[in-house]
C-alpha cells in the first residue's frame, strides 16, 4: 500500500504542466503586498473575463512551454530566494490532481513561508483543501462581478469553505459592480478577508474609497496593484 503510494506521488511529480513563466518581483496586491515573491504562472483559464490583463496565459496563445512539478520545484529552490510563493495563471487549479501536486510540492520547499494560490472563484476548492493540508498554503479567491462578464460561473459554495488565514477579491469596475460585491458578501458569508480592487479607468480609487466608508465596510481592505505603479502595467515579468 504505501509502495504505492510511493509510485503515485513519483509518477505525479513526474507529469507535465503548461507554464507561462517563473519570475521573482514583489507581490503587488493583496496582504502579502510588497513582499519578494516567486510567481509560478501556468497557462489556461477556463473563465475570459473582458478586463483580463494576462490574455497570454490561455488560448487562442499557446504555452510557452511545458514542465514537469519536479523541474518546477528545482527552479524556485535553486534560481529564487524569495520565502514567497504565489502560484497564478490563467487558472492554476485546472489541472486537478497536478496542481493539487505542484501546490503540495511548493509548500514542502523547506525555507517558503507562504504559498498563496490566485484562483478565480470558478474552480471547487474543496478538493484542494482536502488534499493539501500544509499551513503555508492560502488561496485568493478573485470572485467575478458582473462586469467582468462571467459572474454566471461563480461557484459559490467556496465562500463557506474560505478560511481566515484566506483572501476573497473583488475587481470592481462600476458602481453596477460594487453594488453587487456588497450584496455578495451579504448572501455569503465567509471567514476570508474581502478585498476591494479597483479598476482605475472606470472606478477610480478615491471614488471607491468614498463607497467602501459611506457603506460602511469595516471589515473589507483596499487593494491597490503595486506592480501596475511600479511598473507599466503591460510590463510581464515583474
Amino acid at each position: 500500500m504505501k509502495a504505492e503510494a510511493a509510485r503515485r506521488e513519483r509518477d505525479l511529480l513526474e507529469s507535465r504542466l503548461p507554464m507561462v513563466e517563473i519570475f521573482e518581483t514583489v507581490e503587488g496586491e493583496g496582504t502579502r503586498a510588497g513582499f519578494p515573491t516567486v510567481f509560478v504562472r501556468l497557462f489556461g483559464c477556463n473563465l475570459r473575463c473582458v478586463w483580463c490583463d494576462t490574455t497570454y496565459s490561455y488560448p487562442p496563445a499557446e504555452a510557452e512551454f511545458t514542465m514537469t512539478i519536479g523541474e518546477i520545484v528545482r527552479q524556485v529552490e535553486e534560481r529564487y530566494r524569495s520565502a514567497h510563493i504565489c502560484l497564478t495563471g490563467g487558472e492554476p487549479l485546472l489541472y486537478g490532481e497536478r496542481s493539487a501536486a505542484l501546490l503540495g510540492a511548493l509548500c514542502g520547499i523547506e525555507r517558503i513561508r507562504d504559498v498563496h494560490v490566485e484562483t478565480n472563484g470558478a474552480v471547487d476548492l474543496r478538493p484542494f483543501l482536502e488534499t493539501v493540508s500544509s499551513p503555508k498554503a492560502r488561496y485568493i479567491m478573485d470572485y467575478k462581478l458582473p462586469d467582468s462578464g462571467e459572474n454566471d460561473n461563480m461557484a459559490h459554495g467556496n465562500f463557506a469553505l474560505l478560511r481566515p488565514q484566506d483572501e476573497v477579491k473583488f475587481v470592481i469596475a462600476s458602481e453596477r459592480d460594487f453594488d453587487a460585491a456588497v450584496e455578495t458578501l451579504r448572501a455569503f458569508p465567509t471567514k476570508a478577508l474581502p478585498l476591494f480592487s479597483p479598476v482605475w479607468e472606470t472606478m477610480p480609487p478615491a471614488r471607491l474609497v468614498e463607497r467602501m466608508l459611506a457603506a460602511g465596510l469595516s471589515g473589507v481592505k483596499l487593494n491597490m496593484q503595486l506592480h501596475k505603479i511600479i511598473w507599466d502595467p503591460a510590463k510581464r515579468g515583474v
